[in-house]
């Protein structure tokens, strides 16, 4: 993604917005890193569905984009994303701009797949084809063996379409050990990819002063920086799909 000898992966300002996404947009940003799938970007005009189901889409989505900017379409679907159906019986119109947030659509080949960003939250749903514009509509969750998981993904969902429900949700917001856990794995595997040494990835997190004290073969700096390092490659090869589903998220 860069040359061996640009230090744009230094600043950790860069890579703030890691600590407000949730599982599906972390599993881009694995996924988005790999040499491999940037090369199946590249030469997408070949074979593109079945090279984009290769890597757990519908669609191939563009590299460059982070997870701010993009909206991948995953199969099978992640277990927060949110069905929209058509509801004769119900008393609840569909209204798009009444979504909170930021919006963006986009056609997976089957259906409307809806992204809206707030400040550090994520609402996804998936939109039924013959769903319509003030058609009462009904919210529900696929069946199968990962119900559980699903319905409480769901539930969490629901409370970003209740104002009062989202306000506080936001305002409890904050991000905990494992984004940034993630924060430092991807830096890392950025270095990695970069042609970064570990040592000038322990240079950039605890300082040259410190690395120079405490750098030997068994040290915790060293063995920190390597623990990231095989975490951000195993995400980066296939391990992002667990984070589809909630896993390694908290």
């Amino acid at each position: 993604m860069a040359s061996s000898t640009a230090a744009w992966w230094h600043p950790i300002a860069a890579y703030l917005y890691i600590l407000h996404l949730d599982g599906p947009a972390l599993a881009w940003e694995y996924l988005r890193r790999h040499p491999d799938y940037q090369h199946d970007w590249r030469c997408r005009h070949r074979h593109a569905a079945l090279t984009a189901h290769r890597w757990g889409l519908c669609l191939l989505e563009d590299p460059a984009h982070d997870a701010r900017d993009a909206t991948p379409a995953w199969m099978p679907d992640p277990d927060r994303l949110l069905q929209i159906l058509p509801d004769t019986g119900g008393a609840t119109p569909f209204r798009l701009w009444r979504f909170p947030g930021h919006k963006h659509l986009v056609h997976d080949g089957t259906r409307l797949l809806l992204t809206c960003r707030l400040a550090d939250r994520i609402l996804r749903a998936a939109l039924a084809p013959t769903l319509q514009d003030g058609m009462a509509c009904a919210y529900a969750v696929r069946a199968g063996d990962r119900l559980r998981a699903r319905w409480r993904a769901g539930g969490a969902e629901l409370t970003l379409l209740d104002g009062a429900q989202a306000a506080a949700a936001a305002a409890r917001s904050r991000p905990g050990a494992t984004a940034l856990g993630h924060l430092r794995t991807l830096q890392a595997l950025d270095a990695t990819l970069a042609g970064a040494s570990q040592r000038e990835v322990a240079e950039v997190w605890f300082g040259r002063a410190v690395v120079a004290a405490q750098w030997h073969g068994d040290s915790d700096l060293r063995a920190q920086v390597r623990r990231a390092i095989r975490r951000g490659q195993a995400f980066m090869r296939g391990g992002y799909r667990h984070l589809l589903h909630g896993e390694g998220k908290g």
